[in-house]
């Protein structure tokens, strides 16, 4: 993994994408995450910025109230986590077995760069199994289970592997974010669910501080762990804030790839943000969803509706905080999400920016 330089320039757009990807932050270890968010936002915002214990980051932006009126709460939320691995045995020739942290399909896995943050610092590493011409007729009918997959990290023996990592170090892809395609359309690169939901809420926060908006509601902005693994950071935002309103803002598998059935297809790549109308864990307000998809018709912002009812994310605890929260799901169409190759366009980047701040200005909430 390219060994990211801590820095006080402010980014933004792919850059700022481009940075919050490379930051190493697995389930259970987004504290660098946090660092770089906390680091993004300082300076930029109005918006009040704490850290809890959980490891959520926090941005609140108070708005206007009106005759005394309680304002309404509306809050943003994207995980920092990002899939990862976690070792649980070292063997005694130095080779590391680990478990999967997060839906990581094995068929991805064979020959990937990881890093694992190990005692003295980052501990590069390749994972391997059984090499093809050593296998049986048998094993080469079907994937290598992760059982069967172990680290090699270059140590001689289990003595010297344990001088840099141990047991319960966390670990993620080494992948390096490109962008390709003409005109640089696409981008490609660990993390970008859900980082690229983390850059949304950074720049629309700056955006409101730079036009000088204040919004007549109270704005909270929840950047949560362990989304990947329960979900809990997103319980605790929901339990803190009991906001009125919800949108949560993340990356979607979407199949969009040839011999897939027209009817099997999630969303497509370029043509704008994914507005959800169901998913495993949350239906999501009908309202909330007609009235997202008319803002982008006015506004002329690509959006479009997610077509197979699949998957789940931080709205699955969000929505029914409290009294209840009417939520909407904004997702980034994602080829070969939960891999070391995620792929997204540029312009559906751009598209759910300028839809975050189309609806934050223009719903009646």
């Amino acid at each position: 993994m390219e060994n990211k330089k801590v820095t006080e320039e402010k980014l933004s757009g792919i850059k700022l994408l481009r940075d919050l990807c490379l930051t190493f932050g697995p389930t259970g270890c987004e504290e660098a995450v946090a660092d770089e968010i906390c680091r993004q936002l300082e300076g930029t915002t109005d918006a009040e910025i704490t850290r809890v214990r959980c490891g959520n980051v926090y941005a609140v932006l108070h708005g206007e109230t009106k005759n005394g009126e309680t304002a309404k709460k509306v809050m943003l939320s994207a995980h920092t986590d990002e899939v990862g691995f976690i070792i649980n045995e070292i063997d005694s020739d130095g080779y590391l077995k680990f478990s999967c942290e997060g839906g990581i399909d094995p068929r991805v896995l064979c020959g990937r760069h990881v890093t694992f943050r190990g005692k003295d610092g980052d501990v590069a590493g390749v994972i391997a199994s059984k090499a093809i011409h050593h296998q049986t007729a048998d094993e080469r009918k079907t994937a290598t289970k992760v059982k069967d997959m172990y680290v090699d990290i270059g140590a001689k023996n289990k003595e010297d592997a344990e001088k840099y990592v141990a047991v319960g170090v966390w670990g993620t892809f080494d992948s390096d974010f490109v962008v390709f395609g003409e005109n640089d359309r696409y981008m490609k690169g660990k993390a970008i669910d859900d980082r690229l939901g983390c850059a949304v809420i950074i720049e629309t926060l700056r955006r409101l501080k730079a036009e000088g908006k204040r919004l007549p509601f109270d704005l909270y902005c929840a950047f949560t762990v362990r989304e990947e693994i329960g979900r809990s950071g997103a319980q605790i935002a929901a339990q803190t804030f009991e906001p009125d309103y919800a949108i949560v803002l993340e990356s979607t598998a979407i199949a969009d790839l040839p011999d897939v059935p027209a009817n099997s297809r999630v969303a497509k790549v370029g043509d704008g943000g994914v507005i959800s109308l169901a998913d495993r864990s949350t239906v999501y307000d009908r309202e909330f969803v007609d009235g997202t998809m008319k803002i982008a018709a006015q506004k002329n912002i690509p959006a479009q509706i997610k077509r197979y009812v699949s998957g789940g994310n931080d709205a699955g605890h969000i929505h029914k905080a409290a009294r209840g929260t009417k939520t909407l799901a904004v997702s980034a169409p994602t080829r070969y999400l939960h891999s070391a190759s995620c792929v997204a366009a540029a312009a559906d980047f751009d598209s759910i920016r300028e839809l975050i701040y189309a609806v934050l200005n223009g719903y009646s909430f």
